[in-house]
């Protein structure tokens, strides 16, 4: 598997014809969008990484920093409009990114055919240090309101806090989420962060780097399952933390600042971006672009990108964005998505729409259980006890993972799904729509085959006990599920 690191989720059209291109000369045929807002190829052989990593490197991307104990692909709200809000997170989110990118030559040198240099004493990276982190650091930028990155779930978040009339004031900063765990061992478990600290633009790469910093010093290095900065929170607190930022920083962090309440926004189909131009929001199961099943999902994106040189936003629930799409543009990108077989979004279910999974198995080497592959047969199943109670427009939030690493962030879902072993899942309840609040346990090892039977008497209390306009996960929350599924 290669992996690119796109901050925020940009991804220019020459990028994207590269990697359409190399998935059919060196990987399997198939594009994936992350739930990080990268790309990956599966299936590349390794005599052919250095020539993929070339082309990607060629065509404006790069794949420095999207693996490893470093800081991960920067995220941010993937709509491109162009209010205030969401133009600083993007501009913050790429300003985070190129501040924290290694430094090592070693990168070029190996994958692009730099001039070898060797030395017993390395050079160490001015942030990194010669050891860099004791594990993967995860950053996101999120608009005021607009909580499409989960920014709870991340190492270190980031939210522009604005005027009544859009001019930036500071920053609010959270800090010591991360959704990963190992089954059986009760000392990992996923953390929300914590709401930490305000900072005034000027010290906002300060502030991050100071963060980072100090959990590179202060981080687990003896047990990489005990590594990342959410364990360092835990273990120590705010007050330490603060203490710590604040000297490695040189300035004192002010308050954090209230924020307008979270929420999930669907922008799929077309939306004007606020400057004349349009976007359009594409649907894509579990983030596989394929052509297959009389859907040529692949051939019609490499089709409109190369008639209209369009760029795309890959989104934090494994979609694409046509960006920056002129208006007279519009009729022809429908029609091609239609000669394609590209279903529309409106014809997609509620649970569709808003459903993610992980790769899993066959391509990840720390699946426990299949979740892309097994995610239209959950739907179907939860769709149809649904339509049975007249729910089915309801709107669930559903994540399924392979394991418990938590990539699709199974653990915010208002029902999560997290593999213990092949066709078993621990079965999750209790999130909320603007993931904002972890779920619960509600049953481990559930076959899938018992999935229906066991979200049947759950679905029936909720029809009848819920409160006007409460959510599933609400509802879930409220009345406590008990494990025999019956509601306290």
């Amino acid at each position: 598997m290669l992996r690119t690191k796109s901050p925020g989720g940009f991804l220019p059209a020459r990028l994207y014809r590269a990697i359409d291109r190399l998935a059919d000369t060196h990987g399997n045929g198939t594009i994936r969008v992350t739930t990080r807002q990268g790309l990956q190829l599966h299936g590349v052989r390794k005599h052919d990484l250095k020539a993929t990593v070339a082309e990607i490197a060629a065509n404006l991307g790069t794949t420095l920093g999207a693996c490893g104990d470093i800081n991960r692909n920067v995220m941010s709200p993937p709509h491109p409009f162009a209010a205030p809000a969401y133009r600083i997170a993007r501009e913050a989110a790429q300003a985070i990114a190129d501040l924290l990118t290694p430094r090592t030559s070693a990168y070029y040198e190996i994958w692009q055919d730099g001039e070898v240099v060797h030395s017993s004493e390395p050079e160490p990276d001015p942030i990194y240090g010669k050891s860099y982190l004791p594990r993967k650091f995860k950053i996101v930028v999120a608009a005021p309101g607009d909580n499409s990155v989960d920014i709870y779930a991340h190492d270190l978040g980031v939210v522009p806090v604005l005027s009544e009339h859009g001019v930036l004031l500071g920053y609010d900063l959270t800090v010591g989420g991360g959704l990963g765990a190992t089954h059986g061992k009760k000392q990992t478990y996923p953390r929300l962060a914590d709401e930490f600290a305000f900072v005034a633009p000027h010290q906002l790469l300060s502030a991050v780097r100071a963060v980072v910093v100090v959990q590179r010093d202060w981080g687990d290095r003896k047990d990489r399952r005990h590594a990342r900065l959410k364990y360092l929170v835990a273990d120590r607190g705010l007050a330490w933390l603060r203490e710590h930022v604040e000297a490695e920083a040189g300035f004192t962090l002010g308050a954090w600042q209230p924020l307008p309440a979270w929420h999930v926004p669907e922008f799929l189909g077309w939306h004007a971006q606020g400057d004349g131009r349009w976007f359009y929001g594409l649907p894509i199961a579990s983030g596989r672009i394929h052509d297959a099943d009389g859907v040529r999902l692949k051939s019609a994106l490499r089709a409109i990108v190369e008639r209209f040189t369009l760029d795309l936003q890959a989104t934090p629930d494994q979609n694409l964005l046509l960006i920056g799409v002129p208006e007279s543009a519009r009729t022809a990108i429908d029609a091609i998505l239609t000669a394609h077989g590209v279903p529309l979004p409106h014809a997609l279910s509620l649970l569709e729409r808003s459903a993610l999974a992980c790769p899993a198995l066959p391509t990840c080497g720390l699946a426990l259980a299949e979740s892309e592959r097994a995610l239209p047969q959950i739907l179907e199943r939860i769709r149809h006890e649904l339509r049975a109670l007249d729910l089915e427009n309801e709107r669930i939030a559903i994540r399924v993972t392979g394991c418990p690493n938590g990539c699709a962030r199974p653990y915010l879902a208002e029902i999560g799904l997290v593999g213990t072993s092949l066709g078993r899942y621990n079965l999750h309840l209790g999130g909320n729509p603007s993931s904002t609040r972890l779920n619960t346990l509600y049953r481990p090892n559930v076959r899938l085959e018992e999935l229906s039977d066991v979200l049947r008497p759950l679905f029936e209390h909720f029809r009848s006990e819920r409160h006007p306009n409460e959510s599933f996960g609400d509802y879930c929350q409220r009345t406590q599920v008990e494990p025999a599924g019956v509601p306290a």
